[in-house]
C-alpha cells in the first residue's frame, strides 16, 4: 500500500522542514534539500534523522 497523497502533503523533513517526495520504488521519502532518504516500513514512514540514509 502506498502512502496517501494527503499524508505526503503534510509530512515535512524533520531536519530542514522542507518538502518530501516519494522515491521511484515507493519505499521511501526523499528530502532533496538535505539529500536524505527516510525509509517506509510496514506502510509507516520512519522520520528519524539518525535512521535516514544519506544520498550521494
Amino acid at each position: 500500500m502506498a502512502i496517501k497523497k494527503e499524508l505526503l502533503d503534510i509530512l515535512a523533513c524533520p531536519k530542514c522542514k522542507g518538502d518530501l517526495r516519494l522515491n521511484d520504488a515507493g519505499n521511501g521519502l526523499i528530502c532533496d534539500n538535505c539529500r536524505l532518504l527516510y525509509h517506509i516500513k510496514d506502510d509507516i514512514p520512519v522520520m528519524l534523522i539518525d535512521e535516514a540514509e544519506k544520498l550521494g
